[in-house]
């Protein structure tokens, strides 16, 4: 009979990212993690498919994010709009108590080559799935992928601001900040184009 652990999910995770960040990912094995919380390795393959997916493990919810806030913009909405709406929802998973988690786990995934080519993945698909958002919404090619790739590079930015040691602001309020530099740079290269006003 399996015995129901409350917590383990977010015990293992913790052990795991703190595992990682003395010992090293590749020197740190998921019997080690599950041990350290006084569970067994059995446990923590219940939990993640890979040791990888204790620090990836809130992708789909993050991608569920950014589609419900495309949904949720009004009909008429422009497509870096629907972006903006998106990445306003998205913000929620960033509250300020998780910045230091979140500073520790970049950290991690930037000392590991295999993690890194992971967080460029989960990016790509997470942009491959706004994008399918906004042609469900009605926005052409190429402006459907041309707005959820800016709109995915406007998060890593933001992302890689709020981590930063100092930082204050909100996931929100970095995000609206480069979402309107992003605007401005691009208004800027069409007014130098030939033909632009």
């Amino acid at each position: 009979m399996v015995r129901w652990d409350p917590g383990a999910r977010d015990r293992l995770q913790a052990a795991a990212l703190e595992l990682f960040a003395t010992r090293g990912f590749e020197e740190t094995t998921a019997a080690e993690i599950a041990a350290s919380v006084g569970l067994t390795e059995r446990t923590f393959f219940r939990h993640f498919s890979d040791k990888r997916e204790a620090l990836f493990d809130g992708q789909q919810r993050l991608a569920g994010a950014f589609l419900a806030g495309l949904g949720d913009a009004p009909t008429g909405t422009s497509p870096m709009g629907m972006v903006g709406a998106a990445l306003d929802a998205a913000a929620a998973f960033f509250p300020d108590e998780r910045r230091s988690y979140s500073r520790q786990r970049q950290l991690v995934i930037s000392r590991t080559p295999s993690l890194l080519e992971r967080e460029r993945h989960k990016l790509a698909e997470l942009a491959s799935a706004v994008g399918d958002g906004l042609r469900r919404r009605g926005v052409p090619e190429p402006a459907a992928t041309l707005a959820a790739e800016s709109g995915v590079t406007v998060f890593g930015i933001a992302f890689q601001q709020w981590i930063g040691e100092g930082e204050r602001r909100s996931m929100a309020e970095i995000q609206r900040t480069v979402l309107r530099e992003l605007a401005a740079v691009a208004s800027a290269g069409a007014a130098g184009e030939p033909g632009g006003s």
